[in-house]
């Protein structure tokens, strides 16, 4: 008989993984919860993309740093608003 494994112990498994592995985890768990996929959305996402990657390459917009971005989140989480 085989026994239900506990969330934690999945949670601490996964944990556990290398960043790739935990990464493809993730992508694929938030897959499975789309149950049915908007092709006009997912469309439109791409040219979206093409379109941001366009004005970083034209040097139309300032990209900002993870760690920058990071910092502004913690300091307007704690600020309250």
């Amino acid at each position: 008989m085989v026994m239900a494994r506990d969330v934690v112990e999945i949670l601490e498994d996964a944990l556990a993984l290398p960043l790739e592995a935990r990464a493809a985890l993730i992508d694929s768990l938030v897959d499975s919860l789309d149950a049915e996929v908007d092709q006009d959305a997912e469309d439109l996402w791409h040219k979206e993309i093409l379109r941001r990657v366009e004005q970083i390459d034209k040097q139309e917009v300032r990209t900002v740093p993870w760690s920058e971005i990071r910092m502004r989140l913690i300091a307007k989480v704690r600020s309250g608003g």
